[in-house]
């Protein structure tokens, strides 16, 4: 029988009820949804099942002792934002459809549950949890060489310097540029332009590591690597396997000039303008590559 999506990788749900009874129906019901059901008793054991645990989406009674499910709502939105939250109440309760939504859960269930409703309001959210979360992933990638974008390179590079600093542990930064490309786009058009910048990404992908380094396409023919937990040495061996692998391609007259910095921050000054300050460090550092006469890297600590 061919495997389901669910099945592979089920979305994790966390039921939070204080009646135990309703708890444990419910996350048989969930389960047999095929959803990773998980319970907690209170507001108080969620959020610490919420800190230990990747969770897609807490089904929540809205009365309870202790924290109630708004103030769960409430603390999720601040500390949990990429967790979802359904609220279950009972018919006797006050609490509105329009109050509850406002408060930001993503739908709203009346008590005792009906299977089927259940059931309809689960697979919708979790559906629109995957779209979004799927055209997320769009907006940071780059158009044309499927790696991470100048907007995410904005979003990621400050708290992986600040991290870096606070965990102690070194990071390396490079930045990468095409050298001649114009005269090569020029001469060959932009289609041929357009394979020189995919072969970059793809060499880039290839020569870092998995799930550790970032790359980036800042725009143009301007690329960007980060690299956690890399001393100069390693950095430097790493974005030199990238210069001789683009050389190994072929790609014409064009070459690659590297500026490779280490990011340590400068806690004497904003994080604004220690990160302009390390990013100009970078830039340099590949200018003097090009004044070097290009196809070379330049190292900075």
């Amino acid at each position: 029988m061919e495997e389901t999506t669910s099945t592979i990788n089920p979305s994790v749900v966390l039921v939070v009820d204080d009646d135990e009874l309703v708890r444990m129906t419910l996350s048989v019901l969930v389960g047999s949804l095929g959803y990773h059901c998980l319970v907690a008793g209170d507001g108080v054991e969620a959020i610490a099942v919420l800190q230990s645990t990747d969770v897609d989406l807490v089904l929540s009674d809205i009365v309870m002792p202790g924290m109630d499910g708004l103030e769960l709502l409430a603390t999720i939105q601040e500390d949990h934002q990429n967790t979802d939250v359904i609220i279950a109440t009972g018919y006797h309760e006050k609490a509105s459809y329009a109050e509850v939504i406002h408060a930001g859960a993503i739908d709203f269930i009346k008590k005792p549950v009906d299977q089927a409703e259940l059931e309809a309001k689960l697979a919708r959210a979790l559906r629109e949890r995957k779209m979004i979360q799927k055209l997320e992933r769009q907006s940071k990638l780059d158009g044309l060489t499927s790696i991470f974008n100048r907007r995410s390179f904005d979003e990621y590079f400050s708290n992986e310097v600040e991290r870096a600093y606070r965990q102690n542990y070194p990071l390396m930064f490079a930045i990468i540029d095409v050298d001649n490309f114009k005269e090569y786009n020029d001469r060959y058009g932009h289609q041929e332009g357009d394979k020189v910048l995919i072969g970059l990404a793809e060499i880039m992908q290839e020569c870092t590591r998995e799930s550790v380094d970032m790359c980036f396409r800042f725009g143009g023919d301007e690329f960007a690597v980060l690299l956690p937990q890399a001393t100069p040495s390693q950095g430097t061996e790493i974005v030199q396997r990238v210069l001789l692998s683009f050389v190994e391609r072929n790609f014409g007259t064009t070459t690659l000039s590297i500026g490779l910095v280490s990011c340590k921050r400068n806690k004497d000054v904003s994080r604004t303008e220690d990160d302009i300050a390390i990013m100009n460090f970078a830039d340099q550092a590949m200018y003097d590559a090009k004044n070097s006469g290009k196809n070379c890297v330049v190292t900075r600590v």
